[in-house]
């Protein structure tokens, strides 16, 4: 590769799309996040909804604009681990509730992906 050769965005833009609307689901759709939210937190659960679509939105923002995409990437790596305890309360409770079979397993098979999320957030921090 070149040294004039910049490495493709279109990484960055996609993950921006996808944090974005993510963000924008918990305001048109706020009831699946509220029932993630633990209980052991302060405040109302909904506020932790709108919150981290405020978040998620923020984030998006900072991956889409060139100048702020390397804090953007860092920001998003930190965002999929900081939801983890969330999608595996998910899990459980699909178990406790006995949902069907293929919601289970899809409400699990999201715990291993935040890792590819992170890993696809921090290298379009390298990227950046």
């Amino acid at each position: 590769m070149s040294s004039d050769h910049k490495p493709s965005q279109r990484p960055a833009y996609f993950l921006a799309g996808l944090l974005g609307a993510a963000g924008v689901l918990h305001f048109v759709q706020p009831k699946p996040f509220d029932a993630i939210i633990p209980k052991q937190l302060p405040g109302s659960a909904r506020a932790w909804t709108y919150g981290s679509g405020v978040a998620e939105l923020g984030v998006a923002a900072a991956v889409a604009a060139p100048k702020t995409r390397r804090l953007g990437g860092l920001a998003a790596a930190l965002l999929f681990v900081v939801v983890l305890p969330g999608n595996v309360k998910m899990a459980l409770d699909a178990d406790r509730r006995k949902a069907p079979k293929h919601w289970r397993a899809a409400f699990w098979a999201r715990v291993p992906l935040q890792i590819p999320l992170v890993t696809w957030a921090l290298k379009v921090r390298d990227r950046a």
